[in-house]
């Protein structure tokens, strides 16, 4: 196969659906989003005996248990994404809506509308949601999608796309305008960091390498999305049963995803009674402990964290802690470590909290509540594309809005520049 030839065929597809999806009608583009959720329901048969075989070859591979819980899915992750479908075609569609406009004093009226940005690149690891989310959010925003998933979940992903972009095509949306790359070799990848032209832009979700690699190496505008090193500062203040139930959550009921913390903080006034209390809890639930020298001293279960647990992303059953002397320190450990994602303060102190999120560089930015929150869904925006890291157009969870761009319409009556 010339994988040149292959890739730039698909990306032309899309491009030319692109011109009649940005006008589809958000009826069109809901009836769409509908029936592919019902496609999903009705054929999850043939999408879980897809996903039993990626499942095996990578049991047989060895790949870690992290990875392997990213890559299964279930009865409940489907209606989940079927679930995905239906919020995002309840949404209010973006395209069109204005929000600004101005009569100059010439008398020239300026209205500034959403449009759709055109054809987007998503480029993908182990997660077989994704198709479906991303999906959802290209096409309710009027873009047209070239969807690139990790070898790990071919098989799924292809099966999930196909029947995705079936029950579409048959709703009215323009055919072309789903792309998926069933291409297995990374040259398919490095084929579309290089479409200038006919992708607007690129998407990477995935661990740092895969990220890196895009953003380094793409000709294409990238959109950063964010490996997630995220913390949890306990302060002197905190509540311990409060403290604890976050820390639980946010490390252990998904410790694979991007919002999971992978380094705790403690303040030093409260680290000799709080940090026994956590250790159980944390050890009762699996979790392996990495402590610096003063938490090691309190809690000698602990391994001794080096430099690099710091800045690791563990996406496992792993947590680095530190102890610190105070707000100052926390601040400036996590604005050093961190990787712009998610963070938060444990504290009964508003001043703190208020300090806390004002200093703290990153997208979301916490009071007494875990980083697993961090989500396109739960923050009301349905399905998200990924959670940006960056600062230029989008930053932390990507919803409807994030993958529109601005048209500016100006309405005259034979006015010429002097």
């Amino acid at each position: 196969m010339d994988i040149q030839a292959e890739v730039t065929r698909r990306a032309q597809e899309a491009k030319a659906a692109s011109r009649k999806l940005g006008i589809l009608s958000a009826t069109v583009k809901n009836q769409a989003l509908l029936a592919m959720a019902a496609m999903l329901e009705n054929r999850r048969s043939l999408i879980l005996e897809a996903n039993r075989q990626d499942l095996e070859e990578a049991r047989n591979k060895g790949l870690r248990r992290s990875y392997l819980d990213r890559l299964m899915l279930d009865e409940n992750r489907i209606a989940k994404m079927a679930d995905g479908l239906r919020q995002t075609a309840a949404l209010p569609d973006p395209i069109d809506r204005g929000d600004y406009s101005t009569v100059r004093p010439n008398g020239l009226e300026i209205r500034r509308v959403r449009v759709p940005i055109g054809v987007i690149g998503i480029i993908y690891e182990a997660r077989p949601n994704v198709t479906a989310d991303a999906a959802a959010l290209c096409l309710k925003s009027g873009n047209a999608v070239i969807l690139r998933g990790g070898s790990e979940a071919i098989r799924s992903n292809k099966a999930i796309s196909s029947l995705l972009a079936k029950a579409a095509y048959e709703s009215g949306i323009p055919e072309g305008a789903l792309q998926f790359i069933d291409v297995t070799d990374r040259e398919a990848v490095n084929v579309m960091l290089h479409l200038n032209g006919l992708l607007d832009v690129i998407i990477p979700r995935g661990g740092a390498g895969l990220i890196q690699h895009v953003v380094k190496n793409s000709s294409v505008p990238v959109i950063e999305t964010g490996t997630g090193v995220c913390h949890t500062f306990v302060d002197a203040t905190a509540d311990f049963d409060m403290a604890v139930n976050i820390a639980i959550n946010a490390k252990t009921s998904h410790p694979s995803v991007c919002n999971a913390m992978e380094t705790l903080l403690v303040h030093e006034s409260v680290a000799a009674d709080f940090l026994p209390k956590l250790t159980a809890a944390m050890e009762a639930k699996g979790v392996e402990l990495r402590g610096c020298e003063k938490a090691r001293a309190i809690c000698p279960s602990m391994k001794e964290a080096t430099e690099e647990d710091w800045s690791t992303e563990y996406g496992d059953l792993i947590l680095s802690v530190k102890v610190v002397a105070d707000l100052d320190e926390a601040i400036a450990h996590i604005n050093r470590y961190n990787t712009g994602h998610s963070e938060t303060i444990v504290t009964k102190d508003i001043i703190s909290a208020h300090r806390f999120q004002r200093e703290v560089d990153a997208a979301a930015v916490y009071v007494n509540a875990s980083t697993r929150f961090t989500d396109g869904n739960e923050f009301g925006f349905g399905a998200e594309i990924g959670i940006s890291t960056q600062k230029l157009h989008a930053r932390g969870p990507m919803g409807l809005e994030a993958l529109t761009s601005m048209k500016y319409l100006i309405y005259g009556e034979g006015q010429v520049r002097k």
